[in-house]
């Protein structure tokens, strides 16, 4: 529902209202997701999981495909893939076909991890949803990604 026309300081009316720009309802919600996913993943980053995740459902990765997997430009998914690597989660190892690249992979740990947290994700996601119908969030899913 569109809000009413606002009256601006010199008296004339605007249709604009930044309770209704989609980067402002966007950033709300991004925000409320972080604060559900925080609290229910409080050693993990978002990016540290979407990292574990993609290593688990596609194997070994290179390091640079794996930023573009979770969309982070290579020096983020540097830090994600060395932080996760300290925790003993990932193994990076030099690719056999080309010594330029970092294969990345789950270490034993690392793929225990994830699926500990495939339930807890799917939690996190019915929360962050939870105001909407069943059908309005195979909807809303499939709009977003339309805008991806």
């Amino acid at each position: 529902m569109a809000t009413q026309p606002r009256q601006k300081p010199d008296g004339t009316s605007s249709d604009y209202a930044l309770d209704d720009q989609i980067g402002f309802i966007l950033r709300k919600v991004s925000q409320r997701h972080t604060t559900i996913f925080a609290a229910a993943f409080p050693d993990l980053t978002a990016p540290q999981w979407a990292t574990l995740a993609k290593l688990y459902e596609g194997g070994p990765s290179s390091q640079n495909q794996l930023g573009r997997l979770v969309a982070l430009d290579a020096a983020t998914i540097k830090g994600v893939v060395d932080r996760l690597g300290a925790r003993g989660l990932t193994v990076t190892t030099p690719d056999p076909a080309d010594a330029r690249r970092v294969v990345v992979a789950l270490t034993e740990a690392g793929r225990k991890e994830a699926e500990r947290g495939f339930p807890i994700a799917a939690a996190v996601t019915a929360e962050t949803l939870g105001a909407l119908s069943a059908e309005e969030r195979v909807q809303l899913v499939q709009l977003l990604k339309a805008l991806e």
